[in-house]
């Protein structure tokens, strides 16, 4: 069985995941009661998280306990970083590398936490599934976008809600590329 990768995000309604900066203060509150238990639901269906550096760093500067316990969190770096938790493991390899091993460990469902470039590379070679989309209602103007790169590709509404705080969530199924078989051109033989 093929694993899912789920882009679980919360975003500005101009499409910003962070402020220029990285900052979250703008969505930094508590959740209301219904989407904290939208959330858990969200998160008890997951096997295992993979994330990049720059969202791995931004969590390890806010301190506190490690947010997402008892899942095994694949962080894609270069560097060598402090973990956080023995759930942690810092690899450099490719995103789809990445999939394959949790794939093969047994993990089905897969949260990618972020942040834009790990998610628009991810995006762009079509490795994610699912696109869960937290609108926030509040418009930021400039900050970091919700995919770095990317390309047009469609997707199909299967699930939305609003909450009490005006939060919206979308859920998307992404509609995969199909790719048909190309022939291969004859050689061209000049003759002398």
């Amino acid at each position: 069985m093929n694993p899912s990768l789920i882009y679980h995000v919360t975003s500005s309604l101009d499409g910003y995941i962070a402020r220029p900066d990285g900052r979250l203060d703008w969505f930094d509150s508590l959740r209301k009661a219904d989407e904290e238990y939208a959330f858990q639901y969200f998160y008890s269906g997951i096997d295992a998280l993979l994330m990049g550096r720059g969202t791995y760093e931004a969590l390890l500067k806010r301190g506190g306990p490690w947010p997402y316990p008892g899942k095994p969190c694949v962080v894609l770096t270069r560097l060598a970083l402090p973990r956080a938790t023995d759930e942690i493991q810092l690899t450099h390899c490719t995103p789809a590398q990445a999939v394959v091993a949790l794939n093969e460990a047994g993990f089905q469902r897969i949260w990618l936490v972020g942040g834009s470039l790990l998610a628009g590379n991810c995006y762009t070679a079509g490795l994610i599934d699912e696109v869960v989309i937290n609108l926030v209602p509040h418009l930021l103007g400039a900050g970091i976008p919700m995919l770095a790169t990317g390309m047009e590709r469609s997707l199909t509404l299967s699930d939305q809600r609003r909450f009490t705080s005006g939060t919206l969530q979308v859920h998307y199924q992404v509609q995969k590329q199909v790719s048909l078989p190309r022939q291969i051109p004859a050689p061209r033989i000049n003759a002398a």
